[in-house]
Formats: structure tokens, sequence, C-alpha cells
């Protein structure tokens, strides 16, 4: 049996010093790490001991990680930090330009290169200049006539690969974003002098009390009225990076005046429903999410949408579903519950909404097959189907809300499912 009494370290040994830069790392990276956590872990890595690294990793992520979304970082950092043997290399790899050093094939992993950018803090990212007598010395020239701007580039790059700078740009840039509407016509009608639909009945009330006599015909107007918007936000642990940014793209459009929406509600799912509508009122973005995430306990868990979704047809249709709502989905469609109950709450939730568009993040891959049960009961039952990954993405959804015919990738994605 192991023995796990308590450790001892050593004053001047180096596990203690290594645990503080180690809480440094993670506060650079973004999690909410001040000097007393550092001491905490000490004295929990010294009063639990460990036999393995896999005890070390948890007593550490029992003292740093507080919120849900840290745990993608944390794993980074700690991997990084503490577990790959060739980190350095690999995090130069991540934050040089392909032709200054070595660069890995793969794209960064989720929270990689905040991970990489915290651990390299301080160091130059420019490549060591050679010495004069090297005799391979090779100058590099570069036509930067064609290059897009900083802030072009961000709109397309994809949220899980920012950086932690990136991020607080990007959410600058969603913060300015707009989903404008057009008004709705409604059956009920006005009376305005330029109308063209006739008042009889009014011109016949003004003609008796002016003994028959009919000088003018009256007209009327039809109303407008403004749709409602409901959102439904996957938040289980494939999509947490993507519904963070989301949500603060929704949060913008709620808080912005004269958008056009008669009101913003909005919906947060993994396993099991959960209503932030009020939330979203908080003009402060990061106060709105932290109380929306407090309240979403299964925050980057598992999925269940098709249990989510009667959930929501039966308890919450009916109260927002009014006014012509128009319906945004965000979620990957990776699910665990059947999918005939699945395709079931989709044709339901369809026949509500006067628009129903999916958001996938997985549309961001060019060779993207609807080959997962959960996709393939959902998709007949949306008017459009559209990637969410990026800035752009979400600026291209005031097309899809404002063309009747526009379907995304619906049209090419069904001829797949049907071969």
């Amino acid at each position: 049996m192991v023995d796990l009494a308590p450790l001892e370290i050593p004053e001047d040994g180096k596990l203690a010093v290594n645990i503080t830069h180690f809480a440094r790392a993670l506060r650079k990276a973004g999690l909410k790490v001040g000097p007393g956590r550092g001491i905490d872990a000490v004295r929990a890595v010294e009063a639990a001991g460990f036999s393995e690294k896999r005890d070390f990793y948890w007593i550490l992520h029992a003292v740093f990680v507080s919120r849900p979304e840290d745990r993608a970082v944390f794993a980074q950092v700690f991997r990084l930090y503490w577990r790959d043997p060739r980190y350095l290399e690999h995090m130069m790899s991540l934050m040089l330009p392909a032709v200054r050093g070595v660069q890995e094939d793969r794209r960064a992993a989720a929270a990689e290169k905040r991970a990489a950018e915290a651990l390299l803090d301080g160091i130059a990212r420019e490549a060591p200049e050679t010495g004069e007598g090297d005799s391979d010395e090779v100058e590099i020239e570069a036509d930067a006539t064609a290059t897009i701007s900083a802030e072009e580039r961000l709109r397309t790059l994809d949220f899980e690969q920012m950086s932690v700078d990136e991020i607080a740009r990007a959410k600058r840039m969603i913060s300015r974003l707009a989903l404008p509407v057009r008004p709705l016509a409604s059956r009920r009608t006005i009376a305005d002098p330029e109308g063209r639909i006739a008042d009889w009945r009014a011109t016949m009330r003004q003609a008796m009390r002016r003994g028959g006599e009919m000088q003018a015909l009256l007209t009327r107007k039809r109303r407008q009225r403004w749709p409602n918007l409901v959102v439904l936000c996957d938040i289980s642990g494939s999509m947490s990076q993507y519904s963070r940014m989301v949500l603060h793209f929704v949060h913008a459009v709620a808080n912005r005046k004269g958008a056009g929406w008669a009101k913003v509600h909005a919906f947060t799912f993994g396993t099991r429903l959960t209503n932030i509508t009020r939330h979203l009122a908080q003009r402060d973005v990061d106060a709105a999410l932290a109380a929306a995430g407090a309240e979403a306990q299964d925050w980057q868990g598992g999925t269940r949408i098709g249990t989510c979704l009667h959930a929501f047809n039966r308890d919450w249709s009916r109260r927002v579903m009014g006014q012509g709502a128009v319906v945004l989905l965000i979620s990957d469609g990776l699910d665990r519950d059947p999918a005939a109950d699945l395709a079931r709450e989709m044709e339901r939730l369809h026949l509500s909404s006067r628009r129903l568009i999916w958001i996938n993040p997985l549309l961001r891959w060019d060779g993207f097959v609807p080959k997962a049960r959960g996709i393939a009961a959902m998709l007949p039952h949306v008017d459009s189907f559209r990637a969410g990954h990026s800035i752009a993405s979400l600026e291209d959804l005031g097309e899809a809300i404002g063309a009747a015919r526009d379907a995304g990738e619906k049209e090419r994605l069904m001829r797949l499912i049907g071969t």
C-alpha cells in the first residue's frame, strides 16, 4: 500500500518556488489567482502529499480552479509547466512566426496559446541573432503589401485559438456588433391619411355627421410589430469557449437600443435548461455572465439536447415565442439523448418559431460531414445552418435573419445525409 503521509517540503527545496511560479503563470493566463492561492497550494501539497503526478494535478486543481471555464487553461498550463519535457520548444513554436523557428504541423489546442503566452511572458519573441562568423545567415524578405490588418485577422480567428489579449480585444469588437431585424406586418391596422387600405366604416361615420355628404375617403395602414429573439445556447464542455463569446454577443444585442427586437430571451443548456434572461439586463457584461454562470450549474458538463429542448417546449415556448419569434440555437449537436426524441423536439421548436437558425462551430472545418446522430436528427428541422466560431461568422447572422431564403450550409449537408 502506498504511504500517503503528509509531505514535508524542505525550506531550501524548489517545489514551493515552482508552485509559486506556476501560480503566476495561471494568473497571466487569465485565472483569478492571487498570492494567497499560491500559499494555499503549497500548504495543500504539504498536507495531502502525493505519490504520482495525477494526485499532484488534482491537489493544485482544487486550489486554483474556481470557475468551470478555467479547467482547460489550468490543464494546458499544468501540462506545459510540469509534465512535458519539451514544453519550451513547443511554446516557442506556438508564439513565433513560422519563418522564425520550429512550427508544429497541428494548430494550438483549446487554451494552449493562452498557456504558452503566460509561460513565455518576458521572453523575446524574435529569433536569436546569428554571430558575425556564421556562414548560414539567411536574409529573409517578405512582401507585406497583401497582408491583412490585425483587426481583420482577429475577425476570422477561431475563438478557441485566441490568446488572452486576443480574447479581450475580440470581446470589445463583439460589444459593438448589432443584429438588426425588420418589423413584421400585423393584421391590425391604424388610421393613416397616406395609408393604402380604405377605411369604409370611418368614412361613413364621418359622412353621417355631415348630413350624408362624403368629403374624403379615410384610409388606414397595417401596424408594425417587432419579433422576439430567443437564444438557446449549449454550455457543455465541447462548447465552453464558443458559448461564452456568443453570450457576449447576445448581451450586446439585448442592451442595444433601437435594434428592433421586442425582447431578447436567453437560455443555456447542458444537462438542464436555465433561463438567464434577467441577468442579461445588467449593463456590465462581466457581471451579467458571472451571474448567469453561477445560476447555470451544468456549465462545461455533459449534453442532453433533447431533454433540454423538451423542457423549453413544455415550460417556456408559449411565454416567449409569440410575435413571430426568431430562434438562435447555438450547439455542436453532439447529444446523448435518443435521436428520435431529439428530432421530435426540434420539429416542435421549428413549428413554434418564425425562423430557426442553428449556429454550429463545427462548420469551421472545410470537410465537415453530419455523421453524428444528433446532427442528422436536428438538421432537417432548421431554416438555416451556419458557422459560429469567429467574429465574422457572428456578423453574418444579420444576413441569415433578414434573408428568408438563406439556408446557409443546410442544403449541401442534407444532400450528404441523403447519400
